[in-house]
């Protein structure tokens, strides 16, 4: 064997090893503002620079633009999301695997939004927001792995209550800088296109990471390339069950957010229920962030997933059971603090889970990205299911009792994986 192809081997041995040395804090900080500049792209145009966007351009259609509109983006990302981080996977790039397709992303995603902000017609609105997510759900496909590439399991959970922490943080200061800062659809889209970019570039610049050698990327297969984006539960059981799980919990958080303002207007009847969602989405921030890192830790250290992703949905259960029973501001903003509370330490504890579960080493971007269907699959799947609960089944008390019964089941079917403590 030649001296060339031993150091090949070598760099892919060291490369695909599960991590032991220990991340610092700034690696930490500037892969959770990646994460930041990420969820703010994606969710504050769905909550708020869209439906302005559309309103304008169709009031009398606007409900079903919007719902067109997203509905076609969040197709684009279960596609997008798994490919990319299969691409990423293969990637030989001097630069690493996962840094081009963070800043390829970021400078794609950032297009997009531009190209979104220009439009005046639906079918434009539909075209520019499906290139933006794309381009963003390639660079999801970039920050999400590094974790598992490069975090030791005895910082994980702490790691992936940070950048967990972001998706919360991007929707709330999203919110502050499209309302505060700036004024108009264009000049929204505009400053979160240039956050985007901005945030992702010190990952970017101050992290060099180990390069696959050429030799030991896998000659292409369409039909195998293909056939990977099947994980089969049957092979790789504790990574169907950790997807399952994931699926249920998040189609419960989707259905008990969904109609948070009609409720707030409907059943508490609070007077600016616009207000009532941006305060209670700061309060489920806040008490999510004072679980989500202290538990990361405890959970590090005692080396421990299971038992804390049964009492996140326990405590987000009682949240859902809360808002079900008591239609009054002081329950909803209770419930947003319980809600917050149980989200963060499910942010932390199931991202580190997952990644201990996954099946192959050398496609760990991949798999992710095929996890990741779990987080966008429920955000369709649950207006299907919320109108006709809300209609049939006990208005806004039979959905949150739903809420309730879906978040548990996913709470108890992680106890079926049995490779995680």
């Amino acid at each position: 064997m030649s001296q060339a192809l031993q150091e090949d081997e070598r760099a892919g041995t060291a490369l695909l090893a599960e991590p032991t040395v220990p991340v610092r804090a700034g690696w930490t900080v500037t892969l959770s503002l990646a994460t930041l500049a990420v969820f703010m792209a994606f969710m504050t145009p769905i909550q708020i620079l869209l439906p302005l966007q559309l309103q304008h351009i169709d009031p009398h259609g606007k409900s079903g633009a919007l719902s067109l509109v997203t509905g076609l983006g969040a197709l684009v990302a279960v596609v997008v999301n798994p490919l990319a981080g299969a691409l990423s996977d293969r990637t030989t790039s001097r630069f690493g695997r996962r840094r081009p397709w963070i800043l390829g992303g970021a400078l794609a995603g950032a297009a997009g939004l531009a190209v979104t902000a220009s439009q005046h017609t639906v079918t434009g609105v539909a075209v520019g927001w499906c290139v933006g997510q794309a381009g963003l759900n390639a660079m999801l496909a970039g920050v999400t792995t590094p974790i598992a590439d490069r975090v030791p399991l005895s910082q994980r959970a702490q790691v992936s209550g940070w950048t967990g922490l972001m998706q919360s943080f991007g929707l709330v200061l999203g919110a502050l800088v499209t309302t505060l800062l700036v004024t108009g659809v264009w000049s929204g889209y505009g400053t979160l296109a240039l956050l985007t970019v901005v945030l992702a570039v010190p990952f970017v610049l101050r992290h060099p990471e180990p390069v696959l050698p050429r030799a030991l990327r896998p000659a292409f297969d369409g039909r195998a390339f293909a056939r990977s984006f099947w994980v089969s539960p049957k092979r790789h059981p504790d990574f169907g069950w950790a997807w399952l799980t994931r699926f249920l919990i998040n189609l419960g958080n989707a259905l008990g957010t969904l109609y948070l303002l009609y409720f707030l207007s409907d059943a508490v009847h609070y007077g600016d229920p616009g207000t009532g969602v941006l305060i209670l989405t700061v309060v489920y921030t806040l008490f999510a962030a004072l679980t989500a890192i202290p538990v990361g830790r405890v959970s590090d250290r005692v080396g421990r997933r299971k038992s804390f992703v049964v009492l996140s949905s326990v405590v987000m259960a009682v949240a859902a059971v809360l808002l079900a029973l008591l239609h009054t501001w002081p329950a909803a903003l209770a419930a947003a603090a319980v809600l917050g509370a149980g989200y963060g330490v499910y942010l932390a504890v199931d991202q580190a889970l997952v990644t201990q579960v996954l099946p192959e080493a050398r496609d760990r971007a991949k798999d992710l990205g095929v996890i990741n269907i779990a987080n966008s699959g429920p955000q369709v799947l649950a207006p299907a299911l919320a109108a006709p609960i809300i209609a049939h089944l006990g208005n806004y008390t039979g959905l949150y009792l739903a809420t309730a019964l879906t978040t548990l089941l996913g709470g108890i079917l992680v106890r079926r994986i049995h490779g995680v403590a």
